[in-house]
Formats: C-alpha cells, structure tokens, sequence
C-alpha cells in the first residue's frame, strides 16, 4: 500500500467536522469524540426521509431498513466481524450487564470471573452483581504506583473454575495498552472467556477482534466519532449460546435482538455508515491505493491517526516530566507502542477540582474525577476518589496548537 502523504493532513481531517468544533482546544476526547458531518447527515437524512417504523411493507419502511442494516454491516466489517457477531445498543454499560445475566445461566455456584481492577465500571460492576447468584469474584489488581496490570498474576488467580476474564484494552484513566492477545491466550489455555473493554482503545487504533481471539469486546461509538451508542462483539457459537434477554419469541442466533432489550436505535444505527463514510474519506484522500477491504482500510487509516498523536503525547509527556510535583498515573512516555495520547494525573499544589477552571479563559477543555474507574483511583492512592485526577485526552484531529494552549495554561497553573 502507498501513501500519497506520509503525515495526517489535519486541515483536510478538520475541514470533515462542523467547524464550531475548533472553537476550543478539546482535551477531554475520552469522555466523547466529536462527529464529523457524514454521521450528521447520515442521521439526518433518516430522520428526514425515512422516519418509520423499518421493514418490507412498503418503500419507505424498506429504504429504512436497508440504512440500518447497512450501518451494522459496516461496523462490523471495520473491526473484522460478522454482522450476526456484533450487537448494537445505547451504551457499553448495558452491553456488560446484559452479557453478564446471559451468560450467568450457563454457569453455576463456584464458578469464578476475574475482574481486572484496571476496569471502568463498566465491565466491572455487571460481573461483581453474580456474586448474587453464586458466582465467585477473583480481583485482579494493578501496580499500586502504576496502575498497571501484572499478566503474569492472573496465572495464579486463574483455576478450573474460572469462567471469564474481564479487563480493559486500555484503561481510560492510565491510557496504557494491555497486551490483548497475551492476556487472551492465557485465559483460553486455562478453559476461560474472556470479556475486553476496548471503549479507551478504539478511538486511536485499528480493532480487529479476530486476530487477537477475543471472545467479547466491547466498545462505545461514541468515543469513535459517532451517535451515542456501544457495541458488542462477540463469536457466534457463544452468543447464539446466551441465555435470551429480550423478548421471548427471538430465536437463539437472532443476537442482535436477543441481547438488546431495549431494541433497536434506528436513526442512531443508520448513520453509523457515517463513521465509515469518514474513515473512507481519510484513506482516499491520503492513501494512493486505498484497499478495498473495510478492516485494512481501517488500519490504514489509524495508523495516520496514532502516528500523530504519539507525536502530541510525547510532547505532553516531557511537558508534564518537567514540572516538579506532578504524578503521572500511567506510562510516563508518550510511545505509541506503550499508550494512547490519554493522559491522568495529579499535582501536590492543587486539587485536581481546581485545575480545570484555570483553563476557561484560554478556551481549554479538560476534566476531573474518577471517570468511572474509582476502583482503579483508589487502588493508586488517591484518597479523593471523586476528586480524583486531571485528564488530558487527545485525538487524532488534535492539533499543535491546541496542545499549545494546553501547555500554556497548565505551565502557569503549575
């Protein structure tokens, strides 16, 4: 594959994006993307035209249907999926609960899930309510410095009964990456699932569920410049599996409603097809021979967009280095091979409250807290959990500027 330009071109990528969007310097891109037009207007065109009830009854309940079939095929084809393998619902947070009770039937009292303590709550809480029905709950805990997860550990927490895994891809506080493929490997050797929360991961590289053998993955589209919606993935045998959770007449392989109780977002999931629509523009616009097959593409194009950010996080990472009383919570680098441009930490002259109100002037956006991952806050050291750390979260449409600005206020706060 070759490339017409080597680098991001970030005019033409911020030019796909209302350009309201660059009225502010935006450092809180973990807690949700901006969305570029053709998910607008995908999402507007349904509502404009084919606002029905979807099906094959008459040519406007059929267009309605083709729209939303198409944007689930699209997405699963970007991550290397079939469509009957992936499951759409309004957040990453029902995707867990809901897997968690499907699969719950299918085991019994004893049985153990560990749960990474790494995790957002997300893909924590879901699996920490079985102990309800008998299900035992193995921690498995991160460096109390770092945060960081030991894969050697989870040797001695996995047994005969252990059941699933469940850990995040990224962590969307520490944004480190977790060896997916390792980790994954090592559960499936000792006759367990495992369930990967990737909704810190997705934004800022490629996913592809099958070369890594995971057996869940969860994400969340809206943290990849889409609608506010999650998706699941899982393999076939193992949903058709799953204990229904909808209505009672959806068959076993009818996944994408057996485990979405709350049905089917039509609009929402027809302008999905706008996050391809855009990844497509990216490639065409950079890539001299764009392939012809989603998930290569996809690569192709997260590839321009992680070589950008390693760049805006290892600028961030020797700023922060730089200046004394300051503890970063995660890697300390900005490689792409170790993290994602999400930066957590805290500073022994302000409350972490404090910092983002210094940056309003300057139309800086960043955040505060525990962002889900309390569990994780607490495990570090941090007594105020909800309090917790200052956040700095890039993504690919990210600029220099804007990283500029960010420095700028931080370095006189600090």
């Amino acid at each position: 594959m070759t490339s017409k330009k080597t680098e991001l071109d970030l005019d033409f990528v911020r030019a796909q994006f209302p350009a309201a969007c660059w009225d502010w310097a935006f450092f809180e891109n973990a807690g949700g993307s901006y969305v570029p037009n053709t998910v607008i207007e995908r999402l507007t065109a349904y509502m404009s035209e084919t606002q029905v009830q979807p099906g094959p009854n008459f040519p406007v309940a059929a267009k309605a249907q083709e729209r939303m079939d198409a944007g689930h095929a699209r997405m699963a084809a970007m991550i290397g999926a079939a469509p009957n393998e992936v499951v759409i619902t309004p957040s990453t947070s029902l995707n867990a609960y809901v897997l968690a009770n499907a699969l719950r039937r299918l085991w019994r009292p004893g049985d153990e899930v560990v749960v990474a303590i790494q995790n957002h709550e997300a893909n924590s809480g879901a699996w920490r309510r079985l102990e309800e029905f008998g299900i035992k709950i193995l921690d498995w805990p991160v460096h109390p410095e770092t945060g960081s997860l030991d894969v050697d550990l989870l040797d001695r927490l996995l047994t005969e009964r252990t059941r699933l895994v469940a850990f995040p891809h990224v962590s969307n506080i520490l944004g480190e990456i977790n060896d997916v493929e390792a980790i994954t490997r090592k559960a499936h050797d000792a006759g367990a699932m495992v369930c990967v929360d990737a909704v810190a991961y997705a934004p800022h590289r490629a996913v592809d569920v099958k070369a890594w053998d995971v057996d869940f993955y969860l994400y969340s589209f809206y943290k990849i410049f889409g609608p506010h919606m999650g998706c699941l993935y899982g393999k076939f045998e193992l949903l058709e599996a799953a204990v229904n959770q909808s209505h009672y007449f959806f068959a076993a392989d009818d996944i994408a409603h057996k485990l979405n109780p709350a049905g089917p977002q039509h609009e929402m999931i027809a302008s999905l097809s706008g996050i391809s629509d855009y990844l497509d523009a990216v490639a065409d616009h950079h890539l001299a021979e764009p392939p012809n097959d989603p998930l290569a593409r996809s690569r192709a194009v997260f590839e321009l967009f992680a070589d950008h950010e390693e760049r805006l996080a290892v600028r961030f990472a020797e700023f922060l280095a730089s200046k004394p009383g300051v503890r970063v919570i995660g890697p300390a680098g900005g490689a792409k091979r170790d993290r994602v441009a999400t930066f957590s930490f805290v500073t022994d002259q302000h409350r972490s409250a404090a910092l983002p109100p210094l940056t309003l002037a300057d139309r800086v956006g960043l955040s505060n807290g525990h962002f889900y991952a309390k569990r994780l806050i607490e495990a570090v050291g941090i007594e105020d959990a909800d309090d917790g750390v200052v956040r700095a979260s890039m993504a690919h449409y990210t600029s220099d500027d804007d990283l500029d600005k960010l420095i700028g206020v931080l370095d006189r706060a600090l």
